[in-house]
């Protein structure tokens, strides 16, 4: 039995033939797979001058090339904004007027006050006893003995006892009942000890200058403001 050849189907022929022209204009680009079950058996054989199906494999594949990723550059890293001019100067005044609140909360809060100055009869101990390292030269002992004396009676009784000669203050202290007979005494036999080594270049001993110390210290210690004792305050 003889097998009748197939005859291909003209319309067939066509419709593959346009087909193809698509797939090389670009128009048109349908997968062959997909279109395989509508093309005729002799087709797929190659028989009656149609189009194999290796043929339009290797049509598709000329026309629909894989694009070509070379000239796509890669990612760049992400660039944060700037940060906008006035955010700084807020803030800059932030921080200023932080700073001026401490400032001011520091000044707001009270100073703390000032311990009292030691007494006069103190500050006068404190004196006599700065005079003995100038016992090596007694004119600046005299001096400096004489001096913390005058500026003790001055501050204890309010008496104008520097800005006065000896003389002068001798005489207003007769008048004064602030020191008794035998303490104006002691203070001008002081006084006129130290005057004839200031003035007169006397020389005296250092027994002489600690006796002159002596003298002033208890003069001080005399009339030192007294001080009651705890027992004495109940």
């Amino acid at each position: 039995m003889n097998a009748t050849k197939p005859t291909p189907n003209p319309s067939t022929g066509g419709e593959l033939a346009t087909t193809c022209r698509k797939f090389a204009d670009g128009t048109r680009a349908p997968s062959v797979q997909a279109r395989r079950h509508r093309w005729p058996a002799p087709l797929l054989g190659g028989v009656g001058g149609g189009f194999s199906l290796a043929a339009t494999d290797a049509l598709f594949a000329a026309t629909v090339s894989p694009p070509d990723l070379t000239d796509i550059r890669g990612l760049k890293p992400i660039i944060a904004p700037p940060t906008p001019w006035y955010w700084w100067v807020l803030g800059a005044v932030a921080v200023a007027g932080l700073v001026a609140l401490i400032i001011w909360f520091i000044r707001r809060r009270p100073a703390r006050p000032a311990p009292p100055p030691p007494p006069p009869h103190v500050r006068a101990k404190q004196r006599l006893n700065a005079a003995l390292d100038l016992l090596h030269d007694p004119r600046a002992f005299c001096i400096t003995v004489s001096d913390a004396l005058r500026t003790y009676l001055e501050e204890r009784f309010r008496l104008r006892a520097p800005e006065r000669t000896t003389e002068e203050f001798l005489v207003e202290l007769q008048t004064s009942p602030t020191l008794t007979a035998g303490q104006r005494q002691t203070l001008a036999g002081f006084l006129g000890s130290c005057d004839l080594v200031k003035f007169a270049r006397h020389e005296p001993t250092e027994t002489d200058l600690r006796a002159l110390h002596g003298n002033a210290l208890r003069l001080v210690e005399e009339t030192a403001p007294a001080t009651l004792e705890p027992a004495a305050r109940r």
